[in-house]
């Protein structure tokens, strides 16, 4: 039998015994016993040397083909194992990916959810629509649309988190109601909930994530009788009491006269406790009548219309609502504390 033959014959056996593996291992297995460096292919090959030159020629190029032939046979052996490796372990091991993992407790909405949606089934039953934007924001709509001069401190680095395109991660919810005021025609009531970032320095009182919920209302002859009212009505509503509250005189670019709207504090009754600072009172939010400026930047003549607007911090209504005494609890993930609502 000369060599060709005997390469012939070498390719038989291994593309039948290659062929038959029943799996992968076996199949690497009579892979090595052809292909290897001690496989019977190279075996073959050694012998090359006692030819003529012709018959190198000849029999090394039956010999690549025969090789690549066989690489291909492994190939598509080794597809149709994993093939039918697969197929036999989902008829075997079927699982339902949507199926719970064991015995699991009924999960509940975290307290910051819970009071957004509260506050908005109050909001909604007024006649106010509800908005969103985007976390991240555009110098001019987070600062610059709502009468922000470019020396704000608010605007400086030490305040706000801003990206290298300068965008920023929104300060407050403040930038939905300059989207509303672009798009919607007066009269018009809208809130805005959503997550805010500010670079604060952490505290039983602050966290550099947090929630708002930021309103505004546009119309004719709007005061700020109309606001305290809205205001008495959500604080009520939510309490489900009279909370007792006081307005201050405040400083915010957006609304003139602005006005600071505090609580009593509900964690200690008014008595003094790290989350008021011991004053007895939490500052609630910001609020005011819409600056005349505010509606000129964003098209609207104030002259014609009047607003008011604020923002309500939910993470500071959700602790006085349940007594939380520190802030940070409320983004800790602590299960323990979570499943008390």
């Amino acid at each position: 039998m000369n060599l060709s033959e005997e390469l012939d014959k070498i390719f038989e056996e291994a593309n039948r015994l290659i062929g038959s593996s029943v799996d992968e291992a076996d199949l690497d297995k009579n892979k090595n016993e052809y292909l290897g460096k001690k496989g019977k292919l190279t075996s073959v090959l050694k012998n090359l040397a006692s030819l003529s030159i012709e018959e190198k020629k000849t029999v090394g190029q039956k010999a690549n083909d025969l090789s690549k032939n066989l690489e291909e046979i492994v190939s598509k052996t080794r597809e149709n194992l994993k093939t039918k490796g697969f197929k036999e372990q989902s008829e075997k091991e079927w699982f339902d990916v949507l199926r719970p993992l064991g015995e699991t407790e009924p999960g509940s909405l975290h307290p910051i959810t819970k009071i957004q949606y509260e506050i908005e089934d109050i909001f909604t039953s007024m006649g106010f629509e509800i908005w969103d934007g985007p976390e991240v924001e555009t110098d001019f709509n987070n600062f610059g649309a709502l009468n922000f001069t470019d020396d704000h401190p608010a605007r400086d680095m030490q305040d706000t988190f801003y990206l290298e395109n300068g965008n920023l991660l929104r300060t407050h919810t403040s930038a939905i109601q300059v989207r509303a005021l672009r798009k919607l025609k007066p009269p018009f009531k809208i809130i805005g909930p959503g997550r805010v970032f500010r670079y604060e320095e952490v505290d039983a009182s602050h966290e550099t994530s947090f929630y708002q919920i930021e309103g505004m209302v546009v119309g004719k002859d709007i005061s700020a009788g109309n606001m305290l009212y809205t205001m008495e009505v959500l604080l009520s509503k939510v309490f489900e009491k009279e909370v007792k509250t006081r307005l201050r005189p405040g400083f915010f670019p957006f609304v003139e006269p602005a006005f600071e709207l505090d609580i009593n504090c509900q964690v200690c009754g008014g008595s003094g406790c790290s989350v008021c600072k011991q004053s007895g009172w939490l500052e609630l939010m910001p609020c005011g009548l819409v600056h005349p400026n505010v509606f000129k930047l964003n098209g609207l003549d104030p002259k014609e219309w009047t607003g008011f607007a604020f923002g309500l911090g939910l993470d500071r209504l959700v602790m006085m609502k349940y007594g939380i005494h520190d802030i940070r609890y409320l983004h800790s993930g602590n299960l323990r504390f979570l499943k008390q609502f």
